[in-house]
């Protein structure tokens, strides 16, 4: 057997942390703190008490409800209204600090990795004795968290809402319950800062490195002609301190989104209201579909990002920003390489089905050329790979061995 024969895929499989080895661990120089905490203390620390009633890619309001219930009284929960299916949608008030931090999630329903990071946020802050980052950040902050802020396309697992809205593309028009409720917070809370917390497919990497996307991040232009205006210089001076803190890990596996300007998105607008907003987009480590190593890395990302935000200013040059690159749609996530038929890429389509998402195999609909990346690649040398896959694999989530022409076995 040659080293391509059996190449595994490891898929719904938890691969609860990775044991870094030969890493120089920094430190959080965090404002107004007598003793600095390491990263690698902060990891350390998520892995023992990270919230685990929360697990995998479907989270919805149900699997929520009771932990926000079990909450402490220093937590104010309030159900702030409902969705277009009259799913009730809370918001989650923690701290006692100047500076004040509007978060949302799952204002995409299927976009559910930083929800979990959000509540093992909450177990961070109940916990605050532990670490003094914690508790620095209460003091120095006041924040307003949506832990899902779209329960109906949660719920459906999609990215719309009940209405088939995008709610990130109904800042202006305002048509939807759920957007009046996001700008009504807004309003009232006047926030300094705000964080627009989603997840990216797994399309995401860089082509001039060949590495994935695993975090990803934006400040929002403010117009169409992209100035850097203060409100947008502060959000990249954050973002740069995000990247600074977490390059020991993801060096190569941090970008940046277009800033290309769209009015109808939440964070061009807030930007345009002189509100400093960051996009946090939670994206694809190898081989880790239920996303919960990336869920360690987006918790590391909001509490580096709030401890940013404790300053008023920030040493942060925004030109590290403009030297984070831009990904682009350069993966997918089976590359069949060298076939009869050229390279020909499978992208998984993610299916809600008995509440459970499935991971179902379909084409890419990206061009497939020998410049696209995979996160897993086979040699298909001699195979009409197409014709083949079209019987045995395309549209079936639940095949795990595909046997070749040529006699090869690959498991799935």
């Amino acid at each position: 057997m040659n080293n391509r024969e059996v190449i595994c895929l490891q898929m719904n499989t938890y691969v609860p942390y990775v044991l870094f080895t030969n890493v120089n661990f920094i430190k959080f120089n965090f404002v107004n703190t007598k003793k600095e905490t390491s990263l690698e203390t902060l990891l350390n620390w998520h892995k023992i008490n990270y919230e685990k009633q929360l697990f995998g890619r479907y989270i919805h309001v149900s699997l929520i409800l009771k932990l926000l219930e079990n909450l402490p009284p220093e937590f104010e929960v309030i159900q702030r209204g409902f969705s277009v299916e009259k799913r009730p949608i809370h918001s989650v008030t923690i701290g006692t600090g100047k500076t004040k931090i509007l978060l949302w999630s799952q204002m995409h329903g299927n976009e559910s990795t930083t929800t979990k990071a959000l509540f093992d946020l909450f177990k961070a802050f109940q916990n605050s004795s532990e670490l003094s980052i914690f508790k620095d950040i209460l003091s120095s902050c006041t924040l307003c968290i949506i832990p899902i802020l779209n329960p109906d396309g949660a719920a459906a697992y999609t990215r719309v809402n009940a209405n088939s809205i995008d709610l990130n593309r109904d800042a202006q028009h305002k048509s939807q319950p759920e957007s009046v409720l996001l700008w009504e917070i807004y309003k009232e809370f006047a926030p300094n800062f705000c964080f627009n917390l989603h997840g990216q497919r797994t399309i995401f990497g860089f082509e001039d490195t060949g590495t994935p996307s695993i975090l990803s991040f934006l400040a929002p232009s403010a117009d169409a002609e992209r100035s850097i205006t203060l409100s947008r210089k502060r959000s990249m001076q954050v973002i740069a301190h995000i990247h600074k803190e977490l390059s020991p890990y993801l060096s190569e596996n941090i970008g940046l989104y277009d800033d290309g300007f769209n009015i109808h998105c939440t964070g061009d607008t807030f930007q345009a209201n002189k509100t400093p907003t960051i996009l946090f987009e939670a994206g694809h480590f190898p081989n880790d579909y239920d996303r919960e190593i990336t869920r360690q890395y987006v918790f590391m990302a909001i509490v580096a990002a709030l401890e940013n935000t404790m300053s008023t200013t920030s040493s942060i040059d925004e030109q590290l920003y403009l030297s984070i690159p831009v990904h682009q749609k350069c993966y997918c996530d089976i590359l069949f390489k060298n076939s009869l038929d050229g390279d020909v890429g499978i992208q998984f389509v993610e299916k809600l089905t008995r509440n459970n998402i499935e991971f179902v195999p379909e084409f890419s609909s990206e061009e497939t050329t020998s410049s696209m990346f995979g996160h897993r690649v086979i040699d298909a040398s001699g195979v009409e790979i197409k014709k083949l896959l079209s019987e045995k694999l395309i549209g079936k989530p639940d095949i795990r061995h595909l046997t070749l022409d040529d006699g090869r076995t690959i498991t799935l």
